[in-house]
């Protein structure tokens, strides 16, 4: 083999590796990010969701199991509601006995202003009697005695007829609380999860608040990373940002930047030096998209690491294009196939 030829090979050998370096610097996150361009490691989280009945009680049924997706308004499990349906129908029948007795109240009222309506007419007579002196006034004295008694009696016939109302409504509201504690003993997913854990068998007894299941919740799925003060402050929320799976280094998912911490973290007790105030770090959060999480529910796992990639606003307040390494097959939603990203 000529001189010329090996030195020829060696140059070869040593641009693949220097291509190979920038590609893995630029693309597979290894190393610095661009200009304009700042990351962060992280893991994909989401929000545990404890299940819990509000009241003590038995466990009924169970009907998801570890691992299970749920979705909003799906039963997951049923508390025993015999004594509550015995307690529910001596309401009800408490209930009747009100109203019955309202009925009765009422009948009363019409008594009373019938009764008051007689003694009225009977004064009218009576005063017209005594004007032509044909009625004497003891006789007078006692019409008008008549009809102040049988107003008081509407008056005390009234009172008791809301007071039966009252009870009515008072009852009522007693049945529907017991129906409120039967309909809180179903109780239901909020959102769109899985099941994480499995705290309680059917049969068991808990006390009020105790944990039932675990759910992590898909409706907020997210990655926390930190960046230093220097990179922190160009981040805006709502701007786009890319997440980078450990476990999928050619794919990067759409995510929106959610949060970025007001408040510095890791501080010296003392910020003197430039380099002290350099190790501050803030906390941001990016957000995949609901749309995007309801379409690969199956495929969202949380734990899984990876690198968050966010763009830095520049001076002008305009922000570089993603490089064609954050831009690999990005997982969009099949529903929704147009999209503005790059």
């Amino acid at each position: 083999m000529s001189r010329k030829l090996s030195i020829s090979i060696v140059l070869i050998a040593l641009l693949a590796l220097l291509g190979f370096g920038a590609w893995t610097v630029l693309f597979k996150h290894s190393g610095l990010p661009p200009e304009g361009f700042a990351l962060g490691n992280g893991r994909i989280e989401a929000d545990l969701v404890d299940i819990s009945p509000r009241l003590a009680g038995r466990v009924a049924e169970i009907k998801v199991r570890e691992g299970d997706r749920v979705q909003p308004n799906d039963v997951l499990a049923v508390m025993d509601t015999a004594e509550l349906e015995s307690q529910l129908r001596r309401a009800e029948a408490a209930v009747a006995s009100a109203e019955a007795a309202a009925g009765v109240a009422a009948a009363q009222v019409a008594e009373a202003e019938a009764r008051l309506a007689l003694a009225r007419s009977e004064q009218a007579r009576a005063e017209t009697l005594s004007a032509r002196d044909m009625l004497s006034r003891q006789d007078l004295d006692i019409r008008r005695t008549e009809t102040q008694v049988a107003e008081a009696a509407l008056t005390a016939a009234k009172a008791n007829l809301r007071a039966r109302q009252r009870a009515v409504d008072a009852e009522a509201a007693a049945h529907a609380e017991i129906a409120a504690r039967i309909a809180d003993s179903t109780l239901y997913a909020q959102g769109a999860g899985r099941v994480l854990y499995r705290l309680a068998q059917p049969g068991e007894i808990l006390g009020s608040g105790g944990k039932l299941l675990t759910l992590v919740s898909l409706e907020d799925v997210y990655m926390e990373f930190f960046l230093p003060a220097t990179e922190a402050p160009r981040v805006r929320i709502g701007d786009e940002a890319r997440i980078v799976p450990d476990i999928m280094p050619d794919t990067a998912v759409p995510a929106v930047v959610s949060f970025v911490s007001p408040q510095a973290q890791f501080t010296p007790k003392q910020v003197e030096t430039l380099t002290e105030r350099e190790s501050l770090m803030f906390r941001v959060r990016v957000r995949i998209p609901p749309e995007l999480v309801a379409a690969r529910m199956d495929q969202i796992k949380t734990g899984v690491r990876g690198v968050a990639w966010v763009r830095l606003a520049q001076d002008d307040g305009s922000l570089p294009d993603w490089p064609e390494g954050l831009t690999p097959p990005l997982l969009t939603v099949p529903a929704k196939p147009s999209t503005n990203q790059p």
